[in-house]
């Protein structure tokens, strides 16, 4: 079992945001709508709810067309939170007997997986062919086809980068699965799939996206054989005791204070993610109150 502590940090994201894109005041309706959504994905989350029941929370919905679809809809590669990326984020929280490239204490160099989707175990060493993925649970492509093209940039960030939606599988398989939802394809290891199907639900749900009638047969039919599974929780394990290095001004506890997101981009360290030391020290750069600063 990993040694979990939940964080904030992009998984705080905004299901509910009083406003919009560039600043813009969201209409009314809309904000109690958000708020009502966000007191329901709460109810969901407590100790007496169950997948099973969160299931029936989403919307059912045909699939939109894939049209206009990219990995760069989703940002730019995985975002960094307090100087380290959320890959490394993950693989520190799911592999065993890890050890750290020299002098940092971010960088996985190679560890043990005992891999969810198939029960076996693989050996991760950094660089090279990686026999390991980090897998978006609810796949990118899937979300921007049930709701992902009418969220805002920083909201898909945000996604992308959830640890409650990204997983340390066999790359293998991972590959195999695609962007299949729950309806095309669930893990080989059949022991997880309760947990898996989960996952999706209490992904989708707090972000609103919504599934297909096939995807919730697909869903209800693996929980009904496990109808007490909680949703999961997104958690991330504690900073190891590795030898810390120097840190540069925008890593230290205060942070850099600029006068706009011109300056951020210009230090080359847009965006700036709630929970870093920089995002603290400049939150009216924050617009739209979303965890996310000059996104774009």
């Amino acid at each position: 079992m990993h040694r979990l502590i939940p964080i904030s940090t992009l998984t705080a994201v905004a299901v509910v945001a009083v406003t919009g894109c560039g600043g813009k005041t969201v209409p009314r309706a809309e904000q109690a709508k958000a708020k009502a959504h966000a007191s329901r994905v709460a109810a969901a989350h407590s100790s007496k709810a169950t997948a099973l029941a969160a299931l029936d929370m989403l919307a059912i919905k045909g699939r939109a067309p894939k049209t206009g679809y990219s990995r760069e809809q989703f940002g730019d590669g995985w975002a960094s939170v307090a100087g380290c990326d959320m890959r490394d984020r993950i693989l520190r929280r799911d592999l065993t007997s890890k050890t750290y490239e020299h002098g940092d204490t971010c960088a996985i160099r190679g560890g043990r997986l005992n891999d969810p989707y198939t029960a076996t175990a693989i050996t991760f060493v950094r660089g090279g062919a990686s026999e390991v993925d980090i897998d978006h649970v609810v796949a990118l492509s899937d979300a921007w086809q049930k709701g992902a093209q009418r969220w805002t940039a920083a909201r898909r960030v945000a996604f992308a980068n959830d640890p409650l939606n990204l997983l340390s599988v066999d790359a293998h398989v991972n590959r195999a699965k695609g962007d299949g939802d729950a309806a095309t394809w669930l893990p080989p290891n059949k022991r997880f799939r309760c947990d898996y199907v989960a996952r999706q639900v209490a992904v989708k749900l707090k972000y609103s996206a919504w599934v297909t009638q096939a995807e919730r047969d697909a869903i209800r039919r693996v929980l009904q054989s496990c109808p007490t599974e909680k949703l999961p929780q997104a958690a991330v394990v504690a900073d190891q005791p590795t030898p810390t290095p120097t840190p540069t001004p925008s890593r230290a506890g205060r942070g850099r204070v600029f006068a706009n997101c011109a300056e951020v981009r210009a230090a080359g360290l847009a965006p700036l993610m709630e929970g870093t030391a920089d995002y603290r020290a400049n939150p009216k750069l924050d617009r739209d109150k979303d965890g996310v600063a000059c996104e774009r």
